[in-house]
């Protein structure tokens, strides 16, 4: 009988290796590549494109500035990944403080052995041949609870960082969007009169090949004057060409289908003198508190100096509590289930020898982080003036620009005038009308940088739209926005009431 048993353990541990054998090796196959087939790679654009398209609302009215703004802010794809990423972050901050929790360890283990565990000083059966053993243990470390503190406090930190990094998206965005919707506006004004420019410029330089075949005019004379379409025409393709990606550009950062044509609104009125009204001292102490580079350089120097108190931590004894309740089905035990209580106090020596190095080591990370935040002071400020400038040259272009284009759209209409009355020629009607449409492309070109020039502004002192695109539906957003055009507003200190006069 103890021969049958001991030859089919045999036989069931020779089996068990050789599937493990098996296995390990089936396992330690090289996974060859596989290249995804068409169908599956075509499902999954098609799902892909769904759900870049998932909850967006169609456009069904002349797109204002602000309704641009308000889809940039909830549609965009970018803007999404950075919320996610802010998601993560404060879910890490979660999972870091939950490691502050002390363990408690459930677990069962299976025992079995092929003959009775028996001593040569006493021979007797001591244990069951199987039995199991489970077990509820509570344990806390001290170390892991000094650790997991203040790794609760950098995820928290890093958290900030994200709502920082977010910002700073949001704000670029914004300045984009303002770009893009004024190129795609004035493309859109434009577009008329460069289609009617080009067709002149065709009629004229048609009837001049008829003239110069005819021997009407001198061919030296025909000749100058198609090369003077011909660069007029040449000017009015370019600017149409420029213009052309406006459109494309407007469409990705509002999250609407390449290749659709998008409605414009009128322009809007636009005025910088709030931001202008603002005094640079105050624009500089609003920066040094608000701007979204800096705040996440303090968050970093937190960071740093937490790093070095967790490498103090890490130099102490590490102390570990553990209470345990353990029940046994052994037959051969007098107590089936008992308790165990334990402390440990352990210490890694070489602690002593790696302490100096870790401290250089958190004290350089601290010295790092102090010397980014004062560079990124030295910057914030150097960004605000420099942005003030900018929008100060970009206001004066902007009203040379708007002056230039109403003379030259004058001048262009007593064109037409002595065209018609068949006192002027048709190469000077079309050489005026490029004359105004290149002023007034340009017109909108400093509008456009003048829009540009008061985002970086309102980006460099840390402004922007206190809204919440993700709760509030889009009529809504577009109207906040709206209403909220003027974020310098609230910068510019009322002037103080005269005191009364004594009676």
């Amino acid at each position: 009988m103890a021969f049958s048993l001991s030859s089919r353990s045999a036989r069931c541990a020779a089996l068990s290796s050789w599937l493990l054998l098996a296995g390990c090796a089936q396992f330690a196959r090289p996974v060859a590549p596989v290249v995804p087939e068409a169908d599956a790679v075509e499902a999954q654009i098609e799902l892909d494109m769904a759900a870049a398209q998932e909850g967006v609302e169609a456009i069904d009215a002349p797109l204002s500035l602000h309704e641009a703004l308000a889809r940039g802010l909830k549609y965009n794809l970018d803007r999404r990944t950075k919320l996610l990423e802010e998601m993560i972050a404060l879910g890490q901050y979660d999972v870091a403080s939950l490691d502050m929790l002390p363990r408690l360890v459930a677990q069962s283990s299976y025992a079995w052995r092929s003959n009775d565990r028996t001593t040569r000083a006493n021979p007797t059966i001591a244990e069951d041949k199987e039995h199991v053993l489970s077990d509820l243990s509570l344990s806390l470390n001290a170390l892991d609870l000094g650790l997991g503190y203040y790794n609760t406090k950098q995820a928290a930190d890093r958290t900030l960082i994200a709502v920082e990094r977010r910002r700073r998206a949001t704000q670029a965005l914004l300045q984009d969007i303002r770009t893009a919707w004024w190129r795609a506006a004035s493309a859109q004004q434009l577009q008329g009169e460069l289609r009617l420019a080009l067709t002149l410029g065709q009629e004229a330089l048609t009837e001049s090949r008829k003239e110069e075949n005819e021997r009407l005019r001198n061919p030296v004379d025909s000749l100058r004057y198609q090369r003077q379409v011909l660069e007029n025409m040449r000017l009015l393709e370019s600017v149409d060409q420029e213009l052309s990606t406006a459109q494309v550009e407007l469409a990705g950062l509002i999250n609407v289908r390449p290749g659709r044509t998008v409605l414009l609104a009128e322009n809007p009125a636009t005025t910088v003198e709030a931001a202008l009204a603002v005094p640079v001292e105050v624009m500089e102490e609003v920066a040094l508190i608000q701007n979204a580079d800096l705040r996440e350089q303090r968050y970093n120097g937190r960071i740093a100096r937490i790093e070095t108190r967790k490498t103090l931590v890490r130099l102490f004894p590490n102390l570990q509590f553990s209470y345990g309740v353990k029940y046994d089905t052994d037959s051969y035990l007098l107590h089936h289930n008992w308790n165990e209580v334990g402390l440990q106090l352990s210490f890694n020596l070489f602690n002593l020898l790696t302490a100096p190095v870790q401290m250089r080591l958190a004290d350089a990370g601290v010295a790092l982080a102090d010397q980014r935040r004062v560079a990124s002071q030295m910057a914030v400020l150097t960004q605000v003036h420099l942005a003030r400038m900018l929008l100060v040259n970009a206001r004066k272009q902007f009203e040379r620009a708007d002056a230039i284009w109403d003379i030259d759209s004058r001048i262009a209409q007593h064109m037409v005038n002595r065209e018609r009355a068949s006192t002027g020629s048709k190469l000077e009607r079309i050489s005026q009308d490029t004359t105004s449409i290149l002023s007034r492309l340009r017109r909108y070109q400093a509008l456009s940088q003048l829009q540009a020039a008061q985002s970086r502004m309102e980006a460099a002192v840390g402004l922007e739209p206190r809204v919440d695109p993700l709760n509030t539906a889009l009529p809504d957003l577009s109207r906040q926005l709206r209403e909220g055009t003027n974020p310098w507003q609230q910068l510019v200190k009322p002037a103080a009431a005269p005191a009364p006069k004594a009676p």
